[in-house]
């Protein structure tokens, strides 16, 4: 969330941010008339109140009956008029929380400016495109050959962008995920088991709710929601927490299924298991310094780029503009995988930093060594990394001839020692 003191004192600097992320800016002058409506009700509630607080002295100190019987009478009005106003502060702080909620963060100056996604930079790129002598199959085919990905049961047992994983499929996805929490831990981050269900103050805590409601699974009796990432509760874990500022940063990672409400255009990526509305990430996840945040985002690209690396998978990295970055972000890089089999890049984590906008949602400071008042927490997120993509492209670019495909060595550890997925081996 902005804060409304940057919003009263720069709005020219909120107005340009906004309009380079292609947004309204007039929501500003909204912003701005709410605030006014609020400090002008609570200083008039404040004189009331101060009213009150005097003349109920003097009523105590009265000893004329017929002055102190007015006097009560008048401050019974000044009672009935501070309650009005009482709920009209109430309200207008509603209405200018729940409007401060949908605005999105700030594009830092490290940020290029752009009007979409084809304006993102390419910042480099690693890894050969691989070449094949016969025609590399894509996912989708190569998958129900092995038997690997079943299509048919997914939709039997749940609906359409639902699918079922076997045998040497469904363990090489289990593979990829401990092998990723290892590393990462390695890194300097400590692994986090945490619920796939969270309640809507920590999801409006992370920047998820309101703006993302449509999106979201929500049991309505116990009003629990479904993860859409790890992100979210992993914020939660400090809630309304002062953090000592000798133990920053805090680095967790933790892996969770992820629940969405994909909402995908006719004809968009409607083949194979690129998007569904549940899959596995691993998340990284860090509290900050706001002197360190920016150190930390590099560190936590290097650590993504790493797990890529370590799995021989081509790819290269995107740094978002401002027409494409994400709502809780400041600046963002993406990190892409080229997958032979769909002949594109497919996107595989998402490094961001968001500064102090979820710390202000969920209240999270730290309290400096030195004496001082409590000041928010930085907090950065990034995948390491999400599935099923970077499965789809371990599949596509290491398919053989024959159908068969080569297991990444880092990953072998978890397979058993299997070096090739083949269907004699599947478990079907």
């Amino acid at each position: 969330m902005l804060d409304i003191n940057l919003v009263r004192e720069n709005p020219d600097l909120v107005r340009e941010a906004l309009t380079k992320r292609n947004m309204d800016p007039a929501v500003v002058d909204l912003l701005l008339k709410l605030d006014e409506e609020r400090r002008a009700a609570l200083l008039e509630v404040e004189v009331l109140k101060a009213e009150r607080n005097r003349v109920s002295k003097e009523i105590g100190q009265s000893k004329d009956k017929a002055e102190r019987e007015a006097k009560i009478t008048a401050m019974r009005a000044v009672g009935d008029q501070i309650a009005v106003l009482d709920e009209t502060v109430k309200q207008v702080e509603t209405q200018l929380n729940d409007t401060i909620s949908g605005v999105p963060n700030l594009p830092s100056d490290l940020t290029p400016l752009g009007k979409d996604e084809s304006e993102n930079v390419v910042l480099r790129q690693h890894g050969e495109i691989p070449v094949f002598d016969f025609e590399p199959k894509p996912h989708w085919d190569l998958g129900p050959e092995l038997g690997i990905i079943n299509f048919d049961q997914g939709v039997k047992i749940t609906g359409s962008r639902f699918y079922v994983l076997s045998g040497a499929g469904a363990r090489l996805q289990r593979a990829l995920i401990a092998y990723m929490l290892d590393l990462h831990i390695k890194q300097g981050y400590t692994e986090k088991y945490t619920p796939f269900m969270v309640k809507a103050e920590t999801l409006y805590a992370a920047g998820q709710l309101p703006k993302f409601e449509n999106n979201l699974y929500h049991d309505i009796e116990e009003d629990y929601w479904m993860v859409p990432t790890a992100e979210v509760p992993l914020t939660g874990l400090h809630m309304n927490d002062f953090v000592a500022e000798a133990d920053l940063p805090l680095r967790y990672t933790a892996y969770t299924p992820c629940f969405r409400r994909e909402k995908m255009s006719a004809g968009r990526d409607v083949r194979g298991i690129k998007r569904g509305h549940q899959f596995d990430k691993v998340e990284m996840y860090i509290f900050a310094h706001p002197d360190e945040s920016q150190k930390e985002l590099e560190k936590m690209l290097a650590d993504a780029e790493e797990t890529v690396k370590l799995l021989g998978l081509p790819y290269r990295i995107l740094q978002l503009c401002t027409g494409d970055l994400g709502f809780n972000a400041q600046v963002t890089y993406d990190i892409e995988v080229w997958s032979a089999g769909c002949q594109e890049w497919l996107e595989v984590s998402s490094v961001s930093n968001v500064g102090d906008f979820q710390a202000r949602r969920a209240n999270i400071k730290y309290r400096p060594e030195e004496k001082g008042k409590a000041q928010l927490v930085h907090t950065l997120n990034g995948s390491g990394l999400g599935m099923p993509r970077t499965l789809i492209a371990i599949l596509e670019n290491n398919q053989q001839a024959d159908g068969s495909v080569i297991v990444p060595e880092v990953l072998r550890p978890w397979m058993g020692g299997v070096e090739v997925i083949n269907p004699t081996i599947n478990g079907k």
